[in-house]
């Protein structure tokens, strides 16, 4: 993991096409602005973790097309 400290209005630029810039620091919390193509998407970790979690829960419930055939019958 790389750590970097950064000020108000300073940034970070990943991969040339992310910029990542502390747009406030308040207390505890620090607001982040990010800039990225459209075709990057970008949650919260916690989000993520949800989307990951419903996904598996979707594939877990995946029918064979066979079977779907054999209960139509």
């Amino acid at each position: 993991m790389l750590v970097l400290g950064r000020k108000k209005g300073e940034s970070i630029i990943i991969d040339d096409q992310i910029e990542i810039i502390v747009t406030s620091v308040e207390g505890e919390t620090v607001k982040l602005g990010i800039e990225a193509p459209k075709q990057i998407t970008i949650h919260r970790k916690e989000v993520y973790l949800e989307i990951q979690e419903e996904n598996k829960k979707a594939m877990s419930n995946v029918i064979d097309i066979g079977d779907f055939l054999k209960m139509k019958k």
